[in-house]
């Protein structure tokens, strides 16, 4: 399908890092023109580990919000940090105050600020049962982190180790394999239960490996988990299209201040919070699928058993310039595809 307009439900974000103050005031103008709800990731400093502190972190977003609302009216949707040590009581006690809509499974070491994550899955087994009793979903960082599995291989091992072992012993648990990156993790998703699900990023669907590697590295396009091979990005494309309930936005827009992420040990993670919307439909485009981008922006939403929103958004096919950098909090962030075009623009 050729078109120059599209007209989508106005997008959620199923994966999406907010920061702590004084940042995330600086990402929240981007993130509120593009979706109406966006899950928000745990892994601060300190991490979100207990109802009080996902409570305060909801108020401290919403302090945040710009005094404009765009068409929706934004609403973040909270997340516990799983660890070894969450109990089944404070899971209760998360489902009851409503805000708090899902557990983050990090596996310890796995990512950034993932230190305090699960260091075996057994250890977490009380919070999980909890979870599935009390219709928690569950949010998976799908890879192993042992020093030992090449970093192009952790996803399909973990999913070998951990994800069909866990799926086996929690039947009705709601999961989200988390930026599924790889056609192995397509693949099992596809064969799974309806109650499992995957997101897909907009650069797993756009970039392989050589985006980081030719030329020379390319920290801007270092993520976790890492770009692969352009079959694994076919997949993915080709999952993400295909109309399937199974795959959903999470864009795993990831700020970080730009002399972190251009350093001698760069940290993981992609802005993308500034185009999310607009990438995705280049993407779909690309396979001239862009008819099914109505549908991908709302798998998410179902799965989480969250009512369909009324907003619509309108994106017209017009190139637009990417700044070179962005405020964010005292410094300044580099955001994907800096000073290059993207393809399609939100009309306003």
């Amino acid at each position: 399908m050729t078109t120059d307009t599209i007209t989508i439900p106005f997008p959620d974000d199923f994966h999406h890092h907010f920061r702590s103050s004084p940042s995330t005031a600086s990402i929240l103008p981007h993130v509120q023109q593009r979706f109406g709800r966006c899950i928000a990731m745990p892994n601060t400093t300190p991490p979100i580990t207990t109802t009080e502190l996902a409570l305060q972190y909801y108020d401290d977003i919403t302090t945040c919000l710009p005094a404009y609302q765009y068409k929706a009216t934004f609403q973040p949707l909270m997340t516990l940090y799983l660890t070894d040590n969450t109990t089944e009581a404070e899971i209760k006690l998360a489902k009851a105050t409503g805000k708090i809509n899902a557990c983050k499974f990090y596996p310890a070491g796995a990512t950034t600020n993932s230190q305090f994550g699960v260091s075996d899955v057994k250890k977490a087994y009380p919070a999980i049962h909890a979870m599935q009793e009390c219709g928690m979903l569950l949010l998976i960082h799908s890879e192993v982190s042992r020093s030992n599995v090449d970093i192009f291989d952790r996803e399909k091992v973990f999913i070998e180790e951990v994800m069909i072992p866990l799926v086996a012993d929690f039947p009705d648990l709601k999961i989200v394999m988390e930026h599924v990156s790889t056609k192995n993790g397509v693949d099992y998703v596809k064969s799974a239960g309806p109650n499992i699900a995957a997101s897909i990023t907009c650069h797993h669907l756009l970039y392989n490996r050589n985006a980081i590697l030719v030329g020379g590295i390319k920290p801007h396009y270092y993520c976790l988990p890492i770009l692969k091979r352009e079959m694994h990005r076919v997949a993915l494309l080709e999952a993400a299209t295909s109309g399937s309930a199974k795959f959903i936005m999470g864009t795993d827009s990831a700020p970080h201040d730009t002399k972190k992420k251009e350093s001698s040990c760069g940290c993981a993670g992609c802005f993308t919070g500034h185009a999310a919307v607009e990438l995705y439909a280049e993407a779909f485009d690309s396979v001239e699928k862009i008819d099914m981008l109505a549908s991908f922006v709302t798998n998410g939403g179902d799965h989480y058993g969250l009512p369909r929103v009324k907003e619509t958004l309108t994106l017209k096919r017009e190139n637009w310039v990417v700044p070179d950098d962005l405020e964010f909090g005292e410094g300044r962030m580099v955001p994907l595809r800096a000073g290059e075009h993207v393809m399609w623009k939100i009309q306003e």
